[in-house]
């Protein structure tokens, strides 16, 4: 059903080339500032932190926390994110180059990730599929919707249900942990969105 579902959104969508970010780091801060906000505002953030030579793990532990605030304003909840985004910068400084060389198990650099503040699941699985080539699957609420709306899993399934489910059920390869995420990102966008339009789906069109 998985694959189904994949090869018709790749049909209609085509490929992604998702996520957007000029090197690993740059994507772990796209995945701190993508919490609870749209991405046109996350580019505008980052554009301030370009502008300002910020992409920079120690610059962003070095910078006056009012000022990375105010710099990523754009994207909302400036003042926590400005916060987490110094947590995260720690930990990339200290143990980036390991998990670059992928020198730890998967299991192993998610739990250290997760214990990170500010970094839940879907923030540290999508760090590490962009920005570390691990092959680990990343859950958010347009994958929850698109799945419960299909009667594939229950409402209430947990995030760990619903990743395993992807990573039991499809091909051990990057390319398409990466590119079926960014397609459901695009369905939910186009068609599932919170009032659905299942009648216009293209699921609809390209599985019957």
């Amino acid at each position: 059903m998985l694959q189904k579902f994949y090869d018709a959104l790749l049909v209609h969508f085509g490929h992604q080339n998702w996520w957007p970010g000029d090197s690993p780091f740059e994507i772990a801060i796209g995945a701190v500032l993508t919490q609870n906000t749209n991405w046109n505002n996350v580019e505008k953030a980052i554009n301030n932190l370009k502008k300002n030579k910020l992409i920079d793990a120690q610059k962003i532990i070095s910078i006056d926390s009012e000022k990375l605030a105010e710099l990523i304003r754009p994207s909302g909840y400036f003042n926590l994110k400005a916060d987490r985004l110094k947590y995260m910068a720690d930990w990339w400084h200290k143990n980036a180059e390991i998990a670059l060389a992928q020198q730890w198990e998967l299991n192993h650099i998610r739990e250290d990730l997760l214990k990170v503040k500010g970094i839940g699941e879907e923030t540290a699985d999508s760090i590490l599929l962009y920005a570390f080539d691990y092959p680990t699957f990343v859950v958010d609420a347009y994958t929850r919707r698109f799945l419960v709306r299909h009667n594939v899993v229950h409402e209430k399934a947990s995030y760990t249900e619903i990743k395993y489910f992807f990573e039991n059920h499809l091909p051990h390869d990057l390319a398409v942990h990466r590119e079926f995420h960014a397609l459901i990102v695009a369905l939910g966008k186009t068609f599932c969105k919170t009032s659905s339009q299942c009648e216009n789906c293209c699921l609809k069109w390209h599985l019957n």
